[in-house]
């Protein structure tokens, strides 16, 4: 896999910063912040997202480390789901 990643330097950037941006926007994102500070945030993310495709090509798994946080955010958002469905239908029997 890394291999491939090799390869396809600028999909393997693409990869990264989608990635960086969800982790961002689902778990670090001001609610009120100007577009201006939007701007800088997502600027020097796709600068640091250079850096990220360095360690990658060097043979640290950054693609695999974010997916695994990706997949650690469905989980939560799935369970916090399910337990409000739950509670829906608890307080439904009361």
């Amino acid at each position: 896999m890394n291999e491939w990643f090799f390869e396809h330097v600028w999909a393997t950037y693409f990869i990264i910063f989608a990635l960086c941006a969800y982790v961002y926007n689902i778990v670090f994102r001001a609610p009120k912040m100007s577009l201006l500070k939007h701007i800088i945030v997502y600027a020097l993310m796709l600068a640091g997202t250079w850096l990220l495709v360095v360690f990658q090509m060097f043979g640290l798994p950054i693609v695999l480390c974010l997916l695994v946080a990706v997949a650690l955010i469905w989980i939560v958002k799935i369970r916090y789901w399910l337990e409000g469905r739950r509670r829906a239908h608890a307080d439904r029997k009361e």
